[in-house]
């Protein structure tokens, strides 16, 4: 296609949105409207997603050596523990280490355990985790096979109803967006469709002498990708500006260390980029949808 056709092409799209005059006020409200619930769904589940993937990379194995094992047998456990292809990370905590931490964790109570300071029961361990989460549960029946392993524990039940819960709910997230977005592409079609219906004689005469299906279709894709953008600004303004009051007022005062929300610069670009495409996307759809049923004479 020639510079000096396309530019015509974007005149006519262009003179199309103020000629439309109420058309072009509802086809920007159809997409605007359900943008900002895309948009809302979008941080939401990807700040979701976010925490998803940090709870799963704190689900750790630990496995508690015998007591009775000596330093040349804790190293032989250590390095088969590496070797295993899973596994990711290999942390050692000697018996003192893990009463202090159990101390720490128990505050005021924890003194009490300060009596054992000197004839510790505790068991040396290692701290075990999985480059995937999902491998957690076959790794941990694989350690309890091995020679000087006192014990395993990983929270089966958990991790369990952990892994189950964040899969799913990536799952839902995503089929939430999708069915949006398609409502969004139903809603701006129709809406678009009246706009061609009002012009269906000019289509049919423009076919009559001659112009071909793209010279005819190009003005209503640059039209609808127009009204997609219109229709996003509201948006990803409402979007971002939301995101940026709740990260500045909420990001100090969520005291879970696995609840972390993401940092405002990239993602409100990167949502506003999302929000963006999918408005234009949505718009050149609807057109190209709508108008293809006139092209037929």
């Amino acid at each position: 296609m020639k510079f000096r056709t396309l530019g015509r092409h974007a005149r006519e799209g262009g003179k199309n949105i103020y000629r439309n005059g109420w058309m072009t006020v509802a086809s920007v409200g159809a997409v605007t409207t359900t943008l900002i619930l895309v948009g809302v769904f979008i941080a939401l589940m990807l700040n979701l997603n976010q925490i998803a993937t940090n709870v799963e990379k704190d689900v750790e194995i630990k496995v508690l050596v015998e007591l009775t094992a000596e330093e040349g047998q804790i190293e032989d456990l250590e390095s088969k523990l590496k070797d295993i292809p899973e596994v990711e990370s290999v942390n050692f905590s000697s018996k003192e280490d893990e009463l202090n931490r159990l101390i720490e964790s128990m505050g005021e109570e924890g003194q009490a355990w300060e009596l054992f300071e000197q004839d510790n029961p505790l068991n040396d361990a290692f701290v075990v985790k999985t480059t995937d989460p999902n491998d957690t549960f076959d790794v941990a029946e694989n350690i309890k096979n091995f020679d000087y392993v006192n014990e395993v524990n990983y929270g089966q039940q958990v991790v369990e109803k952990l892994l189950s819960f964040t899969k799913y709910a990536r799952y839902i997230g995503a089929a939430l967006i999708i069915g949006l977005v398609f409502t969004a592409i139903f809603l701006i079609s129709n809406t678009i469709k009246l706009t061609i219906m009002a012009r269906s004689k000019e289509i049919g005469i423009m076919k009559l002498v001659g112009a071909t299906n793209s010279f005819i279709r190009w003005p209503f894709f640059i039209e609808g990708m127009l009204l997609g953008v219109l229709g996003s600004l509201i948006p990803i303004g409402a979007t971002v500006g939301g995101y940026y009051y709740l990260y500045n007022n909420l990001r100090d005062k969520i005291q879970f260390t696995f609840v972390e929300l993401l940092p405002f610069n990239p993602f409100a670009w990167q949502l506003a980029l999302i929000l963006l495409s999918i408005g234009a996307f949505i718009g050149v759809w609807g057109s190209v949808m709508s108008v293809r049923k006139f092209l037929k004479v």
